[in-house]
């Protein structure tokens, strides 16, 4: 585990939209590390995919970034 230098503004960011999420903040900036790195990997996704990639990986017990993008590949295929 690492400390990520942020602006204040993003934190302020963070701050608003985990609360409105009830989600901590480490949660929050996680979650928009996690949609973000996919959007860049799959940018034909739309979030809304990208999301329920997650949502399935979390069902399932797992967060890791390796299962996502074979989750993500995997919805692809199938249409």
């Amino acid at each position: 585990m690492g400390i990520v230098k942020i602006s204040d503004l993003m934190h302020e960011n963070l701050r608003i939209a985990s609360q409105a999420m009830s989600r901590s903040v480490n949660a929050q900036a996680e979650h928009w590390m996690k949609l973000g790195m996919l959007a860049e990997l799959n940018p034909q996704l739309s979030q809304h995919q990208l999301a329920q990639a997650l949502v399935r990986l979390e069902l399932e017990g797992s967060a890791d970034i390796r299962q996502v993008l074979q989750t993500v590949t995997q919805q692809e295929t199938r249409g």
